[in-house]
């Protein structure tokens, strides 16, 4: 689909530059011309998520991360901010799950 638009995307701008319009259909023809551009954009982007969205189960931690999940969201880090209370309460958290 990306190269489909992009295609399109090119053929249309060129039309555009070679035809010099500048009326309403050259108007219609830029808006549709940066519309395709959007739609290859995303679609090569989704394209890129998709390979990299492959996720471990629950129980697993990702390779090569070194980064064990603590189960503290992003506003308790926020809220906590200190080092040591961040720590204090990851190891409340481990004592508390012994199994993770």
């Amino acid at each position: 689909m990306a190269v489909v638009a992009a295609l399109a995307a090119f053929w249309l701008l060129a039309a555009l530059v070679v035809a010099r319009r500048q009326d309403l259909l050259g108007v219609a023809g830029a808006l549709l011309c940066v519309l395709l551009a959007t739609v290859a954009g995303v679609a090569v982007t989704a394209a890129r998520q998709h390979d990299v969205d492959v996720r471990p189960d629950r129980g697993q931690t990702s390779v090569g991360s070194g980064i064990e999940p603590s189960g503290i969201d992003a506003d308790t880090l926020e809220m906590l901010g200190d080092r040591d209370a961040v720590r204090a309460m990851r190891d409340r958290h481990h004592r508390d799950r012994p199994g993770l």
